[in-house]
């Protein structure tokens, strides 16, 4: 199963596209021993409750797609050893994909017609959000991470090294042979430009087919910042050729690959913090006087009716808040009530949901920064 960032499906639309049967699992994980122990056991009593599912309603040609890969991932003893502070699983018939989370999540097994990914919007909407590229001449790799934590993520084929970007058409030293002083005299080697500056050619190029893989496959479907990590002698040479909006000014100078994980998080959020707060001053200030003007709102049915109708641009959500409750059909009016009930969810998540599927702006705000109490702050487009 491949391990991705669930941000820039969501924006695609692919985890609504899939038929059915589909399989949603969440649980919490650990990054410590023994705690992470439990981990595999965990995710095998969910696999056993989508089993007993699956079977209730549908014969062995189809779950066998679904199962097979879930199996494979409970026992795979090196996956276990590695994980985060949360684990999303997704199956259907013809599709699968792993989450590494950076934030935890409630225990869940859900078989349905489609996707169980709540969790995901909190998660993939969050305004910490920012990704970094570690580059050197020779390689890049691609982090995706928040204020708590970094994680790397598989960057989309093309560039990941000079060879695989450049293949033959690296440079090579074009030397010549002359013999001088006659027949017997010495061999002279002329070189047609100088080793240093072939190499400048190759970075280059290099660093141009680095950024368009990263604009074309990441930037633009996450929509996230971008951070440069590299070497401050490769830092003005990839901003010079750079195409890519998302890559912002402030950047970690210093060799990537001599850097853990963790210290390039803790590196990288220094230096965008400044920039993740002027955006939700920026978010606020929007919603304040989007409200005066009768342009914004902060009252749930108010801004579940505005999202039914598509008119909700930006939606701002507090973090880790639940609202319980569910939105009347065909009007989007609020209808608080205990989570207790099968049909009541998450009111808050439903809102995002229609904003997300309208094409608006989801952005998940820590408590503290948020304008109202309600749980949510809605910026409209008319």
């Amino acid at each position: 199963m491949p391990s991705t960032s669930p941000r820039a499906d969501l924006a695609s639309g692919l985890l609504a596209s899939q038929p059915g049967p589909c399989v949603s699992l969440y649980q919490p994980t650990h990054r410590h021993f023994p705690d992470s122990k439990q981990d595999p056991i965990r995710f095998r009593n969910l696999l056993k409750a989508v089993e007993d599912s699956l079977a209730r309603g549908h014969d062995k040609t189809v779950t066998g797609p679904i199962l097979g890969p879930l199996r494979a991932l409970a026992d795979d003893e090196t996956f276990w050893l590695h994980r985060r502070d949360g684990l999303a699983v997704l199956a259907a018939p013809r599709f699968q994909r792993v989450y590494t989370l950076l934030r935890p999540v409630p225990e869940r097994a859900i078989v349905a017609s489609s996707f169980h990914i709540k969790p995901l919007v909190r998660i993939a909407q969050s305004a910490d959000g920012y990704q970094v590229l570690a580059l050197t001449r020779q390689t890049a790799r691609l982090f995706e991470g928040n204020r708590d934590a970094l994680q790397e993520i598989d960057m989309a084929p093309g560039a990941r090294t000079i060879t695989e970007a450049l293949g033959e058409e690296l440079t090579e030293p074009h030397l010549t042979v002359a013999s001088y002083g006659g027949a017997s005299g010495p061999a002279m080697h002329h070189g047609h430009g100088t080793k240093s500056a072939e190499v400048d050619v190759d970075a280059e190029r290099y660093f141009r087919a680095v950024d368009r893989v990263v604009l074309e496959h990441h930037s633009r479907p996450s929509g996230l910042p971008l951070v440069l990590a590299a070497l401050g002698e490769h830092q003005t040479p990839f901003r010079r050729v750079s195409q890519n909006p998302a890559l912002v000014e402030e950047g970690v100078v210093g060799d990537p690959e001599a850097l853990d994980v963790d210290e390039l998080g803790r590196r990288t959020w220094q230096a965008i913090e400044p920039r993740y707060l002027a955006r939700l001053a920026d978010l606020i200030e929007r919603f304040e006087t989007a409200r005066v003007h009768g342009l914004g709102a902060a009252d749930l049915t108010e801004a579940g009716v505005a999202a039914r109708a598509g008119r909700v641009g930006v939606l701002l959500v507090e973090a880790d808040r639940v609202v319980p409750g569910r939105l009347a059909p065909g009007t989007g009016r609020v209808e608080l009530a205990s989570l207790d009930h099968p049909e009541v969810d998450d009111v808050l998540d439903d809102i995002a949901e229609m904003v997300m599927a309208a094409r608006g702006e989801v952005v998940v705000v820590p408590g503290d920064k948020m304008p109202d109490r309600t749980g949510l702050a809605a910026i409209y487009r008319f």
